[in-house]
């Protein structure tokens, strides 16, 4: 497995704006190749929104950031200060916490 992490502030787009963006999107994301989840990340307090991504290989991460959905996201001017992290899964922990 393989985790990505995006976090960005809303810039000019309000919280239900971008909810009912990603309400149309959601089924988009789902049919991403290799996607095993995407959990959608708000914190109003500190205006952080983003995602957690978990791929079931680094090939299958490697292409989405290689998509034009990737590149989409990455360029939508209602999303500032855009950062991506990607990590490797350390597998024997994750499973004993049912995280495989």
């Amino acid at each position: 497995m393989h985790i990505q992490i995006i976090n960005f502030n809303l810039d000019g787009i309000s919280r239900s704006e971008y909810e009912q963006v990603c309400d149309d999107l959601a089924q988009t994301f789902a049919d991403v190749p290799g996607l095993i989840s995407k959990h959608w990340l708000a914190n109003d307090d500190t205006n952080t929104f983003g995602g957690v991504y978990m791929f079931e290989s680094k090939d299958a991460y490697e292409a989405f950031i290689g998509s034009e959905l990737f590149a989409a996201v990455g360029g939508n001017p209602a999303l500032a200060n855009v950062s991506s992290k990607d990590f490797g899964v350390i597998e024997g922990p994750t499973r004993i916490t049912r995280g495989m």
